[in-house]
C-alpha cells in the first residue's frame, strides 16, 4: 500500500464531524517507514499499521482511540546485532481546547487512570502521523537485548593502560594487604 498523503494524515479540526466518529487507517509505504525508523531511532520499521477512530466530545474536543501494530528492528545493547520486536498497543489521546486545559494543569490533584493516556491542546489540525510516531517511540523497548546476550568481561580502558579490576574497586583491599605484610614482617623479628 502506498504512503498516506499529507492530506490523509493531517486532519483539519474544522472539517471533522461533531456528531459522529471519524475513522482512519495509516499503513505507510517503505520510504515513509524508513523515514519513521530514522525519526524514532530504529534500524528499520518493517511493518506498521495505525488504525482507529476520532470521537467528538462536544466542546471538550476529541478522543483518539487507535491500535498500533508494528515490527521494528533495533540494535542489541550488548552485541549491536539486530533485534526484531513486535509491538501491539492501544493508543488513547485526548485533544482538548486550550481554554479547557486548565483542569489538566500540572499542579492540580487529579487521579491518573491505569492506562497511559495523554492530553494535548486541540489546535487547528490533528496530525495522525505525528501521533503514530510518538506512540511507536514510546512503545519501543528502551534497551533491546538479543536472547541470551550477556555482557561478559567488558574492559573499558585506553590502549597501554591496565583496565581496572574488581579488586581495585575495594578501597580497603590495599590496607588488608599492608596488614598481612606487617604481620609477616613483625613475626620474623
Amino acid at each position: 500500500m502506498s504512503a498516506p498523503s499529507q492530506d490523509d494524515t493531517i486532519l483539519r479540526v474544522s472539517s471533522l464531524r461533531q456528531t459522529s466518529d471519524t475513522r482512519f487507517k495509516l499503513e505507510p509505504d517503505a520510504a515513509a517507514r524508513a523515514a519513521l525508523a530514522q525519526d524514532v531511532g530504529a534500524d528499520a520499521v518493517r511493518k506498521i499499521r495505525f488504525d482507529g477512530v476520532l470521537t467528538p466530545r462536544g466542546r471538550a474536543g476529541f478522543t483518539l482511540t487507535a491500535k498500533l501494530g508494528a515490527t521494528v528492528v533495533q540494535p542489541c545493547i550488548v552485541t549491536l546485532e539486530p533485534v526484531t520486536t513486535r509491538i501491539d498497543t492501544e493508543v488513547i489521546r485526548h485533544f482538548v481546547p486550550e481554554e479547557r486545559m486548565d483542569r489538566y494543569d500540572e499542579g492540580s490533584e487529579t487521579e491518573m487512570s491505569e492506562e497511559d493516556e495523554q492530553t494535548d491542546v486541540l489546535g487547528e489540525v490533528i496530525d495522525l502521523s505525528e501521533v503514530m510516531a510518538e506512540a511507536l517511540s514510546l512503545a519501543m523497548p528502551t534497551y533491546p537485548r538479543k536472547d541470551g546476550a550477556e555482557l561478559e568481561g567488558a574492559q573499558f580502558a585506553a590502549e597501554g593502560i591496565a583496565p581496572m579490576q574488581d579488586e581495585d574497586t575495594k578501597p580497603f583491599a590495599g590496607l588488608a594487604a599492608l596488614r598481612e605484610k606487617m604481620q609477616k614482617d613483625g613475626g620474623e623479628d
